[in-house]
């Protein structure tokens, strides 16, 4: 017999929503700021109510049952959009809303100024902050740590950072399309040469790590000729190796995004951008679609659909 919802005490739910996430009746209880025997109260009267004994208990804490576990992630949900409602006055927007972006570097230094006053605008009292895009932020996602992610993805067709294999559970939109450039310093011997191939690899280059691969496009369309970079150096993150790319006294340069130049002119104005001297057919494996990612179960959550349409609004470009 169907149960109807009227019959049902909802905070019970945060009750269960918080066990779920402390595994304890004792440290849900210290959260309520309730006594314990409070909480096992309401959890005896949930597990009338789903007829499941929800949780069992183990040396490690409390386990719950394949009920519980199914409805933990509907739970979060309900409970975000809840405090969304109930925090609303007239027109007001709800405040205290927590932002949790992963965005690849230095593109997070880039947008933080004018997408951090748009969110404030709209969520007042809100609070951001940034992740650095890197190998476990996909993982983030899927945990909840991380809201949206705006990262490049890569075109060449034996890469692993296709958007066609990100997991299923995952949606994305591409808001731009970018492609990588070569930075030298500006009195960089190179740039009194013919740019071609050859002068291209000829000298050593800074490479950077990206998402735990010290390879990329590049180095596949390269090898698909017989040829390889010749790396001297290679850097943790784009702005190490722009950083090192303008110091006087060698001969290094590195490859970056097109949008790293606004970077550069801030930071580093003595650095040149040149493009891979590669044709066109291999440009287009280079390219770099700049993505949004999100959970497909926060398709309709309030806070990320007005992110994306933020984002969308603030970096898209026409198709």
């Amino acid at each position: 017999m169907k149960k109807s919802l009227a019959r049902l005490d909802l905070n019970l739910l945060l009750t269960l929503q918080l066990i779920l996430q402390e595994q304890s009746v004792t440290k849900a209880a210290k959260i309520l700021n309730v006594t314990p025997s409070t909480v096992s109260k309401s959890l005896a009267k949930l597990r009338d109510w789903f007829d499941d004994p929800l949780f069992v208990n183990t040396p490690q804490g409390l386990k719950p049952t394949t009920l519980a576990s199914s409805m933990e992630e509907s739970l979060s949900d309900w409970l975000q959009i809840g405090s969304q409602i109930v925090s609303r006055r007239g027109d007001e927007a709800p405040s205290g809303v927590r932002f949790n972006l992963g965005v690849e570097s230095p593109l997070s230094l880039i947008m933080v100024d004018e997408l951090t006053s748009r969110i404030h605008r709209t969520y007042p009292d809100s609070k951001i902050k940034f992740h650095n895009w890197d190998y476990d932020s996909i993982d983030a996602i899927v945990r909840g740590d991380v809201d949206i992610g705006f990262t490049g993805r890569e075109s060449h067709p034996r890469s692993k950072e296709l958007l066609e294999l990100l997991p299923y559970f995952i949606n994305f939109d591409v808001l731009f399309t970018d492609l990588p450039l070569v930075y030298v310093r500006d009195d960089h011997p190179v740039l009194k040469q013919e740019w071609n191939l050859e002068t291209f690899l000829s000298y050593p280059h800074i490479n950077v790590v990206w998402e735990k691969s010290e390879s990329w496009a590049l180095d596949e369309i390269l090898i698909e000729q017989g040829r390889t970079r010749n790396v001297n150096l290679t850097m943790a993150s784009f702005e190490q190796a722009l950083f090192v790319a303008e110091k006087p006294g060698h001969e290094m340069f590195t490859t970056a995004p097109r949008y790293c130049q606004r970077y550069c002119q801030q930071l580093h104005p003595r650095l040149v951008a040149l493009p891979i001297p590669v044709d066109d057919d291999q440009q287009e494996k280079l390219k770099i679609p700049f993505t949004m990612i999100w959970h497909k179960r926060n398709n309709q959550n309030p806070k990320i659909k007005w992110l994306r349409e933020t984002l969308k609004s603030l970096y898209g470009k026409p198709q």
